[in-house]
């Protein structure tokens, strides 16, 4: 398991959010904030465009400091020194993207119940990203919203980090903290937001994470 700490804030991405030409500005201004990291996840990119979009992104990160991952793609993150990699649940199982990536590299995985998030642990995961915790049209596809109770029974469970997604705004960080969350994965509120430099500010100050110098 690697020895980096995560910041209790994950920025999950979704370019068409922002329009393709904006993108790669978008996250130029919103990488230098920290406090967070960051998933690359545009799943219909080509690999090669993934491979070019991480390698930006990817030097940047590394400025500031900020934990970078890529969705699915092991190979992606080899080819670009990322931090880590982000399964699916329907992935590369974890043993496997641990032998490709080695002990000091992040491994995530997005589970949708107890029981998947307690046996990923077991494979040796070094986060997990439950949801949807709150309805939300992205992930409507998983089924109803787990709530709470499932949250807090899966903190109770699990020994490693796990992150709640699914329609999370700021206002929701206190009662998603009480179940005893390490923290947030946030896509549109972050993407949608009309200034997303405040709304990361905003969530790293309800999480607790110190600004930075």
């Amino acid at each position: 398991m690697t020895n980096l700490t995560l910041p209790p804030l994950y920025l999950v991405t979704d370019r068409h959010q922002v329009g393709e030409t904006n993108f790669l500005k978008f996250l130029e201004e919103l990488i230098p904030c920290g406090g967070f990291m960051l998933q690359l996840r545009e799943k219909d990119l080509s690999i090669r465009a993934l491979l070019q979009l991480a390698t930006t992104i990817s030097k940047w990160t590394k400025s500031f400091r900020v934990p970078f991952l890529i969705n699915d793609r092991v190979d992606v993150v080899m080819a670009t020194q990322a931090d880590g990699v982000h399964l699916r649940e329907s992935s590369l199982p974890v043993q496997k993207a641990r032998e490709c990536l080695g002990p000091k590299r992040l491994i995530g995985v997005s589970v949708h119940s107890v029981e998947d998030a307690v046996a990923r642990e077991q494979e040796g995961a070094d986060f997990i990203v439950l949801g949807p915790i709150y309805d939300t049209p992205s992930k409507r596809s998983h089924g109803s919203p787990l709530g709470l109770s499932i949250l807090q029974e899966a903190t109770r469970m699990c020994h490693i980090p796990i992150f709640a997604i699914g329609g999370i705004q700021p206002s929701c960080v206190e009662e998603i903290q009480k179940t005893g969350a390490y923290g947030v994965a946030v896509i549109s509120s972050i993407f949608q937001s009309t200034s997303s430099t405040e709304t990361v500010k905003y969530f790293t100050a309800k999480l607790g994470v110190p600004e930075a110098p």
